[in-house]
């Protein structure tokens, strides 16, 4: 048996969706990601969305769009896809890495406070592999040191806090469309916000800084003009096939997202006795979308002084189940400790230490609409029998 990670889902709907753009002639971006982005805005309760190429792409333009700089510091998760803190360094600016809690992979943000200085401008909260981060708190400290906050909400589709979708709670939230996601367009992202001047400028932005896209040009009289190019902008426009492909997905991701929560709460049950893996239990307050299911390696109390060892284990455990067909990864990394931040701002292990062992023991199980019931208990039953201590 040959279990992956992950695995998109496609049907027939969705190739024939893509075939439109290809029958029509318009390819680029048009009316197919203008009906994308008003279901997903809709879905999402929010006013506006903006459709990129990618989700690193739109945190690009939306920290420009909230008014960061160059010397500019931005708050950021020490534990999350490099692309969290690449997005702010591509503008000039400085990441600065706050540590996680390994109760939630996401923000502590018990230490956020002691972070802010006088160049401090912003702080982008991840809400990591569909558990929302702490908004409330975070909206809070925001509000008392006049902090604009961004949401990288790339695996939180599907995801809600007190009721509400995130994505919609600071200046921007940012998606993602990559396969692993829970649905796809192949690579995509796309920008939500209530702010009107913001979602014109983003448009703005994600098309060469042109004051009206293609489109639009095209469906107004004097149409052989040019649009005028006031602001310096960036080609991260959505083609038509990603927006038709992205419609349709859309249609399908109520059920989607249950079949996801179903599978998580089968291994809910199904490794709750097991006391050396610490499984995601969010909070009663929020709704966990399931992009994956990431569980924490710890047949001992995780810390820096034995970390090695329970690497070591945790890779042990994760070649156990690939010699046997099941696929795992690590949760994401930790950006702080990769070699270009280690070098640039010396980072060390013990700077941001929950995110240095979050990196080493964190383990994350196959997660797919279409795993079967079977696949799924012959994973459990692996993880059953398995003893850590071998």
């Amino acid at each position: 048996m040959k279990i992956p990670i992950s695995k998109t889902y496609f049907d027939a709907a969705d190739e024939e969706a893509i075939l439109a753009p290809l029958r029509n002639g318009w390819v680029v971006q048009g009316p197919q990601v203008a009906e994308f982005e008003q279901a997903f805005a809709d879905f999402c309760g929010a006013k506006f969305a903006v459709a990129t190429t990618s989700c690193t792409t739109a945190l690009h333009i939306a920290a420009i769009a909230a008014g960061i700089q160059p010397g500019d510091e931005v708050l950021v998760p020490a534990f999350t896809w490099v692309a969290t803190a690449n997005a702010i360094e591509y503008i000039g600016a400085k990441p600065v890495f706050c540590d996680i809690s390994l109760d939630t992979f996401n923000l502590d943000v018990s230490r956020l406070e002691g972070l802010i200085n006088e160049k401090t401008k912003a702080v982008l909260p991840v809400h990591l592999f569909g558990w929302p981060a702490e908004m409330n708190a975070i909206l809070d400290l925001a509000q008392k040191h006049s902090l604009q906050v961004i949401e990288d909400a790339a695996c939180g589709f599907g995801t809600y806090y007190h009721g509400k979708h995130v994505g919609a709670f600071g200046h921007s939230g940012c998606f993602s469309f990559h396969p692993r996601k829970a649905f796809s367009t192949g690579e995509g992202g796309m920008i939500t916000t209530n702010d009107e001047k913001t979602a014109d400028l983003l448009r703005t932005l994600r098309d060469h800084g042109g004051s009206r896209s293609d489109f639009q040009r095209q469906q107004h009289q004097l149409s052989f003009l040019l649009s005028e190019y006031n602001v310096l902008g960036y080609n991260y426009r959505m083609t038509d096939l990603q927006g038709a492909l992205g419609v349709s997905q859309m249609k399908k991701a109520d059920w989607m997202l249950s079949r996801r929560r179903e599978i998580a709460q089968r291994y809910n049950e199904g490794l709750s006795h097991i006391d050396w893996l610490r499984l995601p239990q969010p909070p009663s307050e929020a709704v966990h979308a399931y992009q994956a299911y990431v569980c924490l390696f710890q047949p001992e109390k995780p810390g820096l002084s034995r970390i090695e060892n329970l690497f070591g284990a945790r890779n042990r455990l994760m070649a156990f189940l690939e010699e046997r067909g099941v696929s795992t990864r690590q949760g994401t990394h930790a950006p702080a400790h990769l070699g270009f931040y280690v070098e640039k701002y010396g980072i060390r292990p013990e700077d941001c230490p929950n995110a240095y062992m979050a990196e080493r023991l964190s383990l994350a199980l196959p997660l797919y609409p279409q795993l079967t019931e079977e696949e799924q208990q012959y994973v459990i039953g692996l993880i059953q029998e398995y003893n850590p201590k071998q």
